[in-house]
């Protein structure tokens, strides 16, 4: 089973909001840091936002701050991003990531196959 698949995205108008979803499958949202990233058009992949395990407070990006909020509820085993004012560089394909690291090894590292999002009037 994919350990985790993203849902949510489709075109939305500039000022518009979207919330993306990743289902998690077989990973302990306890310990697994959870991001999600998006590659636009001939760019690279970039983190947006990121949601260490239990009571740490997420990061973001500088250009989605205020706009943007990663949530967990680890009884769904889901993970959310929330987007709101939207603009049209916001247009990618979005990924979530789970990421576990202990010290320096790298105990688990997936990625989603990504959802799309288009913001364009």
């Amino acid at each position: 089973q994919v350990p985790l698949v993203e849902s949510g995205g489709r075109l939305v108008q500039p000022g518009g909001s979207l919330t993306l979803s990743c289902a998690v499958s077989n990973l302990d949202l306890n310990i697994y840091t959870m991001s999600w990233h998006r590659q636009g058009p001939g760019k690279e992949r970039d983190l947006v936002a990121s949601l260490p395990p239990k009571d740490i407070s997420p990061t973001y990006a500088e250009s989605v701050k205020g706009r943007f909020a990663i949530s967990r509820d680890v009884a769904k085993d889901m993970v959310y991003l929330q987007m709101n004012s939207l603009k049209d560089e916001d247009t990618a394909v979005y990924y979530c990531r789970a990421r576990w690291d202990v010290g320096t090894i790298v105990m688990g590292d997936y990625w989603g196959q990504g959802t799309q999002v288009t913001v364009s009037a």
